[in-house]
């Protein structure tokens, strides 16, 4: 097994994780299995209780895990199925460590940070490693770590002392250290300056590691005197300073490194099993990066949620709703609007907002309502909902904003009077109150589909079930489904059991799609997800020949 450990330096959310993602799809593409770990030096045990002000969306795995958005990078670029046990956390360790005490595996031994955190850190890296993540069953031959946070921080302290044991654990000739830094350009010099790079790797060094390759991520390309500067500071060849500058999309990560002889140095350096041939998958990426350079009809997507300030919120409904652009040879432009502007509070309040907000939602080409969790904004989504189910706009409602799409509909179609109305979403009973962390309905769920003829189903391939990923806490009350299916609301997506409605659409109208499930976690570069492919096809106008044609594209 071959270890590659990506640090990061300067800030975190330098670009670790597209970094780490690319190495690794570079590596795949040589013909090798690959599989990918993510450190989170934080103490919580996973992702699930954060708001994604925190580190960004949460994103959801096969087995239930909520884990950081750079697995949902991994599993993208590499098109692999990662478990929770691939995010590694503080909280698990220690969590592991304090349970293997109390049942005595220690027993008359003092337990420390070291050697039982380290050695513990070292065991489920190894035993992870070994996992088959590309669904054939075959044991994987590189292994990509990424550590979370900065070197330096306190947290990531254990850490970065049980890969300095690691690497003479493992040999030198199975591991090694990518570490990524900033190289700044202030505006008032215009020069890029190397010192926060010279003191990141100093740090490092300092505690045991040094760098196999300092990737430098910079605005414009490193110009060649700074190169050799780097090098020099950092004990490492001009060779092994890589330049990884700001580019058009993320596809040209991979061809950028590429590009460096990355992978030539990575066959020399830990004595990889490769031939050095043309390589198919990565001509693909290539394609992909050009294509998306060039494309010049426009769709714009309103995004209406509350969450709408940090864009890594919705990385993977963005990403998903990229595919599906490049699908179409369209160009995306996302508008994103707070849910709590288009509410009547806000004309009172700020009337400039409140109208900002309007013009955006009525001059885009669709309407997206992703999921979320709390009361704040659900108005302003039902307004958005409303206005696309009366304008005859393409709207998709994923999980809260399908739950959403029923209630508005129950309040303004069926007219439900409010004692019925509070009960069209409902707690699921298996779940425990008592309790936040990992108690929702999580992972990978069977929705099958109860009509022949609905637009999901015929954008899925015509299948009679699907397996999406879920994540939600409560759910539509299956004893008013009557009601609203008079009324042309069809449940046409329903659990294995037939308790629990997945998948509603709406008559008479051109995509008003609503899933319980959250298909922006499986959509892949290549394979889009179909229910946010349909939207966009839909959004473009292209959805009934699309449909007509039996399911296929113009050529391009």
């Amino acid at each position: 097994m071959k270890y590659i450990l990506v640090t990061g330096g300067v800030i975190s959310g330098i670009g670790k994780g597209i970094i780490a993602s690319s190495v690794g799809t570079l590596l795949k593409s040589c013909g090798l299995h690959v599989t990918a770990i993510k450190i989170d030096p934080y103490i919580n045990i996973d992702a699930g209780t954060f708001s994604p002000y925190e580190h960004g969306e949460v994103f959801v795995l096969d087995d239930g895990g909520e884990v950081d958005l750079d697995l949902g990078n991994y599993e993208r670029f590499l098109d692999i199925r990662l478990t929770r046990d691939n995010n590694l956390t503080t909280g698990k360790i220690y969590q592991s460590v304090i349970n293997k005490e109390r049942r005595g595996d220690y027993l008359g031994k003092t337990v420390q940070v070291v050697p039982h955190i380290t050695d513990a850190i070292q065991e489920w890296v190894m035993n992870q490693a070994k996992v088959p993540v590309d669904g054939d069953g075959v044991e994987p031959q590189v292994c990509v770590i990424e550590l979370g946070g900065t070197v330096g921080d306190i947290e990531s302290m254990p850490f970065i002392e049980a890969f300095r044991q690691f690497q003479f654990k493992v040999k030198r000739e199975n591991f090694c250290n990518i570490h990524v830094s900033l190289v700044p350009q202030p505006n008032t010099t215009g020069e890029q300056k190397t010192k926060p790079t010279q003191n990141s790797v100093r740090e490092l060094r300092g505690l045991g590691l040094s760098p196999d390759l300092i990737m430098c991520r910079c605005a414009t390309p490193l110009e060649t005197a700074v190169k050799e500067k780097i090098s020099m500071f950092c004990h490492v060849e001009p060779t092994q300073v890589i330049c990884v500058h700001d580019v058009s999309s993320v596809y040209r990560v991979p061809l950028l490194l590429e590009d460096q002889g990355v992978v030539s140095y990575f066959c020399h350096r830990l004595n990889l099993p490769v031939e050095m041939r043309p390589r198919k998958m990565l001509s693909k990426w290539k394609e992909m990066a050009e294509r998306s350079d060039r494309l010049l009809q426009h769709v714009s997507i309103a995004l209406v949620g509350k969450y709408t300030k940090l864009s890594d919120s919705y990385t993977s409904v963005i990403k998903a709703l990229e595919h599906s652009a490049l699908a179409i040879s369209h160009k995306l432009e996302v508008k994103y609007i707070d849910s709590a502007d288009l509410e009547q509070v806000t004309l009172q309040e700020e009337p400039v907002k409140y109208h900002e907000a309007w013009q955006k939602l009525c001059s885009s080409d669709g309407v997206l309502v992703p999921g979320g969790f709390g009361v704040r904004g659900t108005e302003g989504k039902m307004l958005a909902i409303n206005w696309a189910r009366k304008q005859n706009k393409p709207f998709l409602g994923v999980c809260l904003g399908m739950q959403l799409a029923v209630c508005e509909f129950a309040r303004n179609v069926l007219v439900l009077n409010t004692i019925v109305g509070t009960l069209q979403v409902i707690d699921m009973p298996e779940h425990n109150p008592g309790q936040m962390g990992g108690t929702m309905r999580l992972g990978l769920r069977r929705t099958i589909f109860k009509t022949k003829n609905s637009v999901l189903r015929k954008l899925y391939g015509d299948v009679d079930h699907v397996d999406e990923r879920h994540r939600h806490r409560f759910e539509v009350n299956p004893e008013l489904k009557r009601h609203f299916e008079e009324k042309g609301l069809q449940f046409v997506g329903q659990d294995v059991e037939g308790e629990r409605m997945e998948i509603i659409q709406l008559e008479e109208h051109c995509y008003f799609i609503g899933v319980q499930y959250h298909p922006e976690f499986t959509s892949r570069p290549i394979k889009p997800s179909p229910p946010y492919f349909g939207l966009l096809l839909a959004s473009a106008g292209k959805l009934q020949s699309y449909l007509a044609k039996g399911c296929r594209l113009s050529p391009r």
